[in-house]
């Protein structure tokens, strides 16, 4: 965990090669969506190419749906489980840190930009308007981030 944002769930951070650049990192938020994944598949390679710390930040905001905490927790065990497989497939060599969070996703990926190089986000992710443009969560993240924000669509 980079101690930038506020967790509830238990975060797990992954073990940092020696190819990063100290201090350099790229934020990507991912939520499974297809967005989501196309913004992972940029911000590794733009992590490779410069040499940047990969941090992949899920988050879950709790809402009507009645699922346990336990049943969260293991969803995004298992996003951030495909997005580090991902990564390696595509960019072996990139160091990645990751944070899941219960916590509004808007929220956590602009506290997470505090110091960071870059914020990745796709342009839409698992809400239900398609005709839009942007989601809210990268519209939020494209106001008020606090370092440069690229938008995959």
């Amino acid at each position: 965990m980079n101690g930038r944002g506020v967790t509830n769930m238990p975060t797990h951070p992954t073990a940092q090669t020696d190819s990063a650049s100290p201090g350099h990192s790229i934020v990507v938020g991912m939520n499974g969506s297809t967005g989501s994944m196309e913004a992972l598949d940029w911000a590794a390679a733009e992590a490779s190419r410069t040499g940047a710390v990969l941090e992949i930040e899920t988050a879950y905001e709790p809402s009507y749906e009645f699922i346990s905490r336990d049943e969260v927790q293991r969803t995004m065990d298992r996003r951030i489980a495909e997005a580090k497989a991902r990564v390696a497939d595509l960019v072996p060599s990139v160091a990645i840190s990751t944070g899941t969070h219960e916590e509004s996703p808007a929220k956590v990926l602009i506290e997470s930009s505090h110091g960071a190089d870059l914020l990745v986000v796709g342009s839409r992710g698992l809400g239900g308007f398609e005709g839009l443009l942007l989601g809210s969560v990268s519209q939020q993240c494209s106001l008020h981030s606090h370092s440069p924000v690229t938008l995959v669509r």
